[in-house]
């Protein structure tokens, strides 16, 4: 029987680690190893986990110093790496939601009936005080089910960490992290995606709180600009990596083209010889857009620089 592991970074999150903690003693399908990397906290949260040891098989990192999500993330992937076989699985936990029961049975039950690297399941929404706002993750941030390769290269992700269930064998493709890497599940979306693809269930698997204190929540608060220049580095990021040469001929081209639209986006006022190339791309750089009467006026924002968007649209 394949083993599960839980991999956990933790960072100063006393005030909602035990409702975590306890929604993973209550699984119906138990954890075999739980690797939590605690990302140099000051609070209470390394007392929390450490009385949790005679309750869950928890084996505790910390960091004197806080590294990062990332960092805190990699290193936990790394130890899990260590005591997997490749036809194990992984499971990602964030410290401050509260799994339902059945998350490991139903992901392991799809992963397994599947030729695929990744499964995640969706979410209900609760508050800061466990109230649920929603009943629908990806319905409330209009997500869509399933994005191409060449979507994700743009920066777009459906995939949440805390969500997901996927393959040992996908370590190879996703260590190390590199340090660029924005979001660690962004990466590892890419990873699954460029190997052997993904899939979802659309049963919520987790309760996703969204509060003040969220690593990552619905929504950005980048500039018009500073979006640009995070989904470029992100392109180039990947460029730069060996996963690149696995890209097939028609993806490897779509990547740079993307980089060199995106970099003339930046620096000029508008870009009319792009239109033919956004139009033949437009699924995967909207992919959330699906009416063509709603893809249109997206085809033409495309056309827009940093210029014009500064003077007319008041946008910086």
């Amino acid at each position: 029987m394949a083993k599960l592991c839980i991999v956990m970074a933790t960072y100063n999150g006393e005030k909602y680690l035990s409702q975590m903690l306890d929604s993973l003693v209550n699984q119906t399908r138990p954890a075999d190893s739980i690797i939590v990397v605690d990302d140099g906290s000051a609070d209470s949260t390394v007392s929390i986990l450490e009385s949790y040891v005679d309750r869950l098989p928890l084996k505790i990192i910390k960091f004197e110093h806080n590294q990062g999500h990332r960092a805190a993330f990699s290193r936990a992937l790394e130890e899990a790496q260590k005591i997997l076989a490749e036809n194990d699985y992984i499971a990602l936990a964030d410290q401050d939601d509260i799994w339902l029961p059945q998350k490991h049975e139903l992901l392991i039950k799809e992963i397994e009936s599947r030729d695929v690297d990744l499964v995640f399941g969706d979410a209900e929404v609760i508050d800061a005080d466990g109230n649920k706002t929603a009943d629908s993750w990806r319905a409330l941030g209009q997500i869509p089910e399933h994005l191409s390769l060449q979507a994700i290269m743009t920066g777009f992700t459906d995939v949440t960490g805390c969500m997901v269930l996927f393959r040992a064998s996908l370590l190879k493709d996703i260590l190390p992290i590199p340090v660029a890497v924005p979001v660690h599940d962004q990466w590892i979306t890419f990873c699954a995606s460029a190997r052997n693809g993904y899939a979802s269930i659309k049963a919520p698997v987790i309760q996703y709180r969204i509060h003040g204190s969220n690593a990552i929540g619905l929504g950005h608060t980048h500039t018009w600009t500073g979006n640009l220049k995070l989904n470029l580095g992100w392109a180039k990021m990947l460029r730069e990596t060996p996963h690149y040469q696995k890209l097939s001929a028609t993806d490897q081209k779509f990547l740079n083209v993307y980089i060199s639209y995106v970099e003339s986006r930046l620096t000029k006022f508008i870009l009319p010889g792009y239109l033919f190339w956004i139009i033949k791309n437009a699924k995967a750089l909207y992919p959330h857009v699906s009416s063509k009467t709603a893809m249109l006026p997206r085809i033409l924002y495309g056309i827009i620089g940093a210029k014009f968007a500064a003077k007319f649209m008041g946008r910086s």
